[in-house]
C-alpha cells in the first residue's frame, strides 16, 4: 500500500513501521493512525514475521496528537470526536492483541499521544537523549486511553503523579520506574536495537506469541483463574512444533 504519512517495510522477520512526519515531529492525526494500524495488520499477516519496530523519522519519535486536527475535531461535535478517540483507542486494542511483540525504539522526545503509541508497545528501547511525558494537562486535556496501559507499567502513584503533573522525564527516569525497558547510547543506539531485535526474533515465534497472548489476557483474573490459565497455555505449548524441536535439542547436548 501507498501509505502517505508512514514507512512500511519488512526484513526477514523484522517488520519495521516509521512515523514519517518529520516536519510536524510525526504529530498523530487520524490518518497516520489509520496507516499505523493497516501496516500493523498487514505484518500480522506475513507469517514471517516475528517482531515489529516502531520508531520515528526524524529528530522525535513522536510529539503526541496533532493539535490542528484536534481542534478541528472538538468543534465537530462529540459524536466526532468520540469516533475520533475510538481511532486511537481501537489502535492500543489491536497492539495489545497483535501476535508479534512489538518494539518502540525512542529516538527525541514521546510525549502525549506519542508516549501513549511507544507504552502501548510491548517493549520501549531509548536512546539515553530520549525524553517521555504526557504534558496534556498543560492544555486541559489528558492521556485518557493510556491511561489503562500506565497503570499496569508504572505503580499508580507515578501513574498519577505522570498524568497531573505533566511531567517530562528522562530516559534513565523512564527506566527506573518502569516506564521503558533499556536505555542505550545516542550514538550505539541504532546498532544496540537491531542487536536486540534479532535476538528476539530469533526466539520461538510460537512460544513469545503465547506468552504475549496470555501475560495479558491474565488482566483482570483472579489468581485461581490465572493459574488455571497458565495450566491450560502449558499444555498446549507443549505440543508445538518449536516446544518439540526445543526439547529434543536440548537433550542430544
Amino acid at each position: 500500500m501507498n501509505y502517505q504519512k508512514i514507512l512500511f517495510s519488512v526484513d526477514g522477520a523484522v517488520a519495521r513501521i516509521t512515523l514519517n512526519r518529520p516536519d510536524k515531529r510525526n504529530a498523530l492525526d487520524d490518518e497516520i493512525v489509520s496507516e499505523f494500524g493497516d501496516a500493523l495488520r498487514g505484518a500480522g499477516r506475513d507469517a514471517n514475521v516475528r517482531v515489529v519496530l516502531v520508531s520515528g523519522a526524524g529528530k522525535d519519535f513522536c510529539s503526541g496528537a496533532d493539535l490542528a486536527s484536534l481542534q478541528k475535531i472538538s468543534g465537530a461535535g462529540i459524536e466526532q470526536s468520540i469516533a475520533s478517540a475510538r481511532v486511537m483507542g481501537d489502535l492500543f486494542g489491536e497492539m495489545r492483541h497483535h501476535r508479534c511483540p512489538i518494539i518502540a525504539a525512542v529516538k527525541g522526545r514521546a510525549l502525549a499521544g506519542g508516549c501513549g503509541l511507544a507504552t502501548a508497545c510491548d517493549i520501549i528501547l531509548a536512546a539515553e537523549s530520549a525524553q517521555f511525558g504526557y504534558p496534556e494537562v498543560n492544555i486541559g486535556f489528558i492521556p485518557a486511553m493510556v491511561m489503562a496501559i500506565l497503570r499496569r507499567s508504572v505503580s499508580e502513584k507515578r501513574a498519577f503523579e505522570l498524568i497531573t503533573r505533566g511531567e517530562i522525564v528522562t530516559s534513565t527516569v523512564a527506566a527506573n520506574i518502569g516506564m521503558i525497558n533499556r536505555v542505550f547510547s545516542d550514538d550505539g543506539f541504532d546498532m544496540a536495537v537491531d542487536e536486540y531485535v534479532g535476538q528476539l526474533a530469533a526466539k520461538s515465534a510460537s512460544a513469545v506469541s503465547l506468552a504475549k497472548g496470555l501475560l495479558y489476557h491474565m488482566d483482570g483474573m483472579t489468581f485461581e483463574t490465572a493459574i488455571e490459565a497458565g495450566i491450560q497455555l502449558n499444555a498446549i505449548t507443549r505440543m508445538t512444533d518449536d516446544c518439540k524441536r526445543g526439547v529434543e535439542r536440548f537433550l542430544k547436548k
